[in-house]
């Protein structure tokens, strides 16, 4: 009997505690939650703390009160001068009406699709409307913000508020890229070879230049030369012709010694001359046989 009452009231006790867990909930921080009785809303708890609800009866469902962020998949668009490019955007959204959500979407999966699709057609109406080039000037935050305006409308009745919207990427496709890049490489080369001729073409005015003054300085110095030379000569033949004026036979003398010395310089000449020749004479008559000497 002791044995029976002791089961009773342990299964009593096990029902109260499964009873009083069932009838309340924990909702953190970064949490709300929302209270349904038969899938139907009852209530929205969005600070956190112990709460309360009926058990068995009642389930909760939580989401996320904190920024989220979103990759949109990337997509193409045509822009207005119809160049194709590849735009990847991300979204930066907040959930803050859980019931709204609730009713509109019920999970984040299902309004990562919605967001997806939403977002890839604002891109291609707003920037459809642009040329490419603007995407890359300092008019592509004004771009961002009229795109996250557009979003946030439709968007706004998921109970959600985007916060954020930026262009991660805006790319030329693939096959484009190649084409742009092997543009920009040819006239890169182009204009290497254009660089090319011209510096050969200058090159080839500087040397002819040089040249020009080089057969010039020349012509200037050998003409200054024949110039000093013949000056030089006729300073020469005047200088010379004066000392033979003065003494004659000084000069002799003095032309004879320079005569002795070209033939008889390296002392293995031999020479073979009659006695009594011009060439010897002052050998037998000093200073020529002049008196006064």
């Amino acid at each position: 009997m002791n044995r029976t009452i002791l089961t009773v009231t342990g299964v009593i006790l096990a029902g109260l505690v499964l009873l009083g867990l069932s009838s309340v909930f924990t909702v953190y921080e970064g949490q709300q939650a929302l209270v349904l009785q038969f899938g139907r809303p009852v209530k929205v708890e969005t600070t956190a703390g112990l709460k309360f609800k009926l058990p068995f009866l009642q389930n909760v469902v939580y989401y996320d009160r904190r920024l989220l962020d979103f990759d949109a998949e990337a997509s193409e668009v045509i822009a207005l001068d119809q160049k194709r490019m590849i735009v990847d955007a991300f979204v930066r959204y907040r959930i803050i009406d859980p019931l709204e959500f609730y009713k509109t979407v019920g999970t984040e999966a299902i309004v990562r699709q919605r967001l997806g699709a939403i977002v890839n057609s604002n891109l291609r109406n707003v920037l459809g409307g642009v040329v490419f080039s603007t995407v890359l000037t300092d008019r592509r935050g004004e771009l961002m913000q009229t795109i996250r305006g557009l979003v946030q409308r439709e968007s706004a009745p998921f109970g959600i508020n985007v916060v954020d919207l930026r262009i991660r990427r805006a790319d030329l496709p693939t096959e484009n890229s190649q084409a742009i890049f092997a543009r920009m490489q040819s006239e890169r080369e182009r204009e290497a070879r254009q660089h090319r001729a011209e510096g050969a073409e200058e090159a080839q005015r500087i040397r002819s230049e040089a040249e020009r003054d080089r057969t010039i300085l020349l012509a200037e110095a050998q003409k200054k030369a024949q110039i000093l030379r013949g000056e030089g000569d006729g300073d020469s033949v005047r200088i010379l012709a004066d000392a033979v004026n003065r003494d004659p036979e000084f000069f002799n003398f003095y032309r004879s010694l320079q005569a002795y010395r070209v033939v008889l310089g390296d002392g293995n000449a031999t020479v073979v001359l009659s006695p009594d020749s011009e060439f010897l004479r002052y050998f037998r008559e000093p200073w020529g046989g002049r008196a006064d000497r």
